[in-house]
């Protein structure tokens, strides 16, 4: 496990960088944490260094988001708060996704636990008394 710390709004391009270089390849990624613990802005900051010039937002109503990187790579980001069975993601195909070979970062992975694929990241967003940790399992 990796732990990137988070202090100050300062820290949070510098996690961002630290966690893309973490990455290698893998393609997906599971934020875990409670809601407002920041997985969209962080997710944001890491959208940043991939040169994404589309405005991110969480797709809380439509559940996934498709960003462009500056190299044309597609992104897809998740929100999967509002769904209220697995059903609702084989709705949408989210096989289609996970498999594609883009990248995926996923909010609310809780509520599709099952329908993760073997290799996803698990990253969970730990708040303590003042500072943010990302504990990455890759």
């Amino acid at each position: 496990m990796t732990i990137l710390t988070i202090t100050t709004l300062a820290d949070l391009d510098k996690a961002a960088r630290a966690f893309y270089h973490l990455m290698g390849t893998h393609r997906v990624f599971a934020f875990y944490g409670p809601m407002g613990i920041g997985k969209t802005t962080f997710i944001k900051a890491l959208c940043k260094i991939f040169s994404v010039k589309d405005a991110i937002s969480s797709p809380t109503f439509s559940i996934v988001n498709e960003y462009f990187s500056g190299q044309q790579e597609q992104l897809f980001h998740f929100d999967f708060y509002r769904i209220n069975s697995q059903e609702e993601a084989f709705d949408f195909g989210y096989e289609d996704y996970f498999y594609s070979g883009a990248y995926c970062f996923i909010e609310w992975p809780e509520k599709i636990e099952n329908l993760l694929p073997p290799d996803c990241v698990r990253v969970e967003i730990i708040e303590t008394a003042e500072k943010r940790e990302l504990r990455v399992s890759l």
